[in-house]
């Protein structure tokens, strides 16, 4: 009568729920954890207490998985922190804006890892002729592909479309399989591509890709003022 009124009320989620409530409960009846059947694993019968140890190793091993992660994350972003350092010194150092502008490619391409870099300029702003550098005289109106990555004024990453790819890259744009692109304010844009489709992912770097592009900016900036 009682079994048969327990089966009709009490479910199998009440009594985990109890047993969360009462985690001692086993040490007032040690004899349940001689009747307790125990997930198997590798087709033998484990005790509580083996299950308990693996459950605790296998927690242990996620959590020092994570450390790992965080560890590796930490340690890239101070490598970058020291290249961003190292762009913003060759830039302090640089005595002619051609100088600044140089400066900049050549630690992109070898600090950063890059295969192509583009720099377009707009308007008035010019530079001697180089391969890396666009004149856009139309400013923003000339990029429309551009159009809304310029007015949000925000760093992008990733893939890009054929069209934008083709824009900055021209010919080089097949072998470009992820791409950066930092605005520089009024002045233009600065783009770094790679032929790895890892290299520049969605969201990644957004801190160092700002600083890169204040670096840039302000040199810009001391360009225009003839500084």
């Amino acid at each position: 009568m009682t079994n048969a009124l327990l089966d009709e009320t009490m479910k199998a989620s009440d009594v985990a729920a109890y047993l969360r409530e009462h985690p001692d409960f086993l040490s007032d009846y040690p004899e349940l954890a001689n009747v307790l059947t125990m997930p198997r694993e590798q087709g033998a019968v484990a005790s509580l207490a083996a299950y308990q140890l693996q459950a605790l190793r296998d927690k242990n091993a996620e959590l020092e998985r994570r450390l790992s992660e965080l560890t590796e994350i930490a340690a890239e972003n101070e490598r970058l922190m020291h290249r961003v350092h190292d762009l913003n010194v060759a830039v302090l150092r640089a005595n002619t804006p051609a100088i600044a502008a140089r400066s900049v490619v050549v630690k992109l391409r070898e600090d950063f890892a890059t295969d192509q870099v583009r720099l377009v300029l707009f308007g008035n702003l010019t530079l001697p002729p180089a391969e890396w550098l666009q004149q856009e005289p139309g400013g923003r109106a000339g990029m429309p592909e551009f159009a809304d990555f310029l007015a949000h004024h925000e760093p992008i990453s990733g893939r890009l479309s054929a069209e934008r790819l083709y824009r900055l890259f021209g010919q080089h744009a097949p072998d470009i399989r992820s791409a950066a692109v930092m605005p520089l304010g009024e002045y233009g844009l600065l783009a770094i591509g790679s032929r790895d489709a890892d290299h520049f992912q969605p969201g990644m770097g957004t801190m160092f890709l700002k600083m890169i592009s204040a670096t840039v900016t302000a040199s810009l900036a001391r360009m225009q003022d003839g500084a």
